[in-house]
């Protein structure tokens, strides 16, 4: 269960975020709402937030996810593999020292984002990615064994991040897309795939016994409903224009 999120307000300088989605420029207005709604959402799923202002010096930092990997034992501050959103993580490493008597680092030459990282209980599965190289995820490996967890690298064929096309809803179940869907290294999980023209519903986000859905994508959200989820839907449109979904907007633990 986690009980602590840490989320950003979306920059004015939102509209110069990295994206390959080719949806257009977000509206900054409305990010701002959505954002909103999301903090309300993560709320209402029991979390106290932290809510940081915005960061107009990095377009990209509303999505907190990628700077950290955070449990409730230890918090690894990232290097993020985009030369754009390097420096956003210091401002999150100073957050974090409110919950955290110490923090661990991953150092260059070794790159992580934490899009890369999902956790399936005790276990971490991280992707090599454009943005998260194998020294990093070496580099996470080793701090994560240190704590008592275990780790598994997944080279990604055509998604940005991991959590991109997977995600763990708890109970042994994925939620899955593309290629994902056969993985082997998922082999032991019961997956449930998202539907083709739905891939951007799979990065829905389990929170306390929650789903958190992006809005619009119904298929997936019957989908994960059948299975005994209570859902809540939640639209983040602004936010897939800069490649972003569910999970980037927060660090939760």
């Amino acid at each position: 269960m986690f009980r602590h999120a840490i989320v950003r307000k979306p920059c004015r300088n939102l509209v110069r975020g990295i994206s390959t989605a080719l949806l257009g420029k977000p509206d900054y207005e409305q990010a701002l709402r959505q954002h909103a709604a999301y903090v309300d959402a993560l709320r209402s799923c029991g979390l106290e937030v932290v809510v940081l202002e915005a960061d107009e010096s990095y377009p990209d930092s509303t999505f907190v996810e990628d700077t950290a990997v955070v449990t409730e034992k230890i918090a690894v501050i990232s290097n993020p593999g985009a030369p754009s959103r390097r420096g956003e993580e210091g401002s999150i490493a100073e957050a974090l020292k409110s919950f955290f008597s110490s923090l661990e680092y991953i150092k260059p030459p070794g790159t992580l984002e934490g899009g890369d990282v999902m956790r399936a209980g005790d276990h971490f599965y991280i992707g090599l990615s454009q943005r998260t190289n194998r020294e990093g995820a070496n580099q996470l490996v080793q701090i994560l064994e240190k704590s008592g967890y275990a780790a598994s690298l997944v080279p990604l064929e055509h998604v940005l991040h991991l959590k991109t096309g997977v995600v763990y809803l708890e109970n042994k179940k994925l939620l899955a897309a593309g290629e994902f869907i056969a993985h082997p290294v998922f082999k032991e999980y019961h997956l449930i795939p998202a539907a083709v023209d739905e891939l951007y519903a799979a990065n829905s986000l389990w929170v306390n016994g929650w789903v958190l859905v992006p809005a619009g994508f119904n298929k997936t959200r019957r989908a994960i409903e059948n299975l005994g989820y209570s859902v809540k839907t939640v639209d983040v449109s602004e936010f897939r224009k800069l490649d972003g979904g569910l999970s980037c907007l927060s660090l939760r633990f």
